[in-house]
């Protein structure tokens, strides 16, 4: 959909896909075949938002037909995401750095 970043969710239950409207006794089936399921119909995407003029993360469905619909993505989605945690900054990024682009968001933002 767009050129954001983009995270495919992974369900670990089989409550998980009883929710999506699978069958519970499929979805057991499904859980003990693969561990693991990634789903290629929905996923996070990190996209601007033209309202707020700031990049969001929203929740994307594909429905058979190819339609998408979209919504802001919970909190709680992205449990279901693998090695993802957005409340934790970046380890690889130092706190000098960290506080420079603060520093350089905020000016921007008294320019705009």
């Amino acid at each position: 959909m767009g050129n954001g970043r983009k995270y495919f969710l992974h369900l670990l239950t089989p409550e998980e896909l009883v929710a999506r409207g699978m069958p519970a006794s499929k979805a057991k089936l499904v859980i003990n075949a693969f561990q693991v399921l990634v789903l290629s119909n929905e996923w996070l995407e990190e996209l601007y938002c033209a309202s707020c003029g700031q990049k969001r993360w929203y929740h994307l469905t594909k429905a058979p037909d190819s339609a998408i619909s979209l919504r802001l993505a919970s909190r709680d989605l992205w449990s279901q995401v693998a090695h993802v945690d957005p409340t934790m900054p970046n380890p690889t990024v130092g706190e000098f750095t960290r506080r420079e682009a603060r520093r350089l968001r905020d000016q921007k933002r008294m320019f705009e």
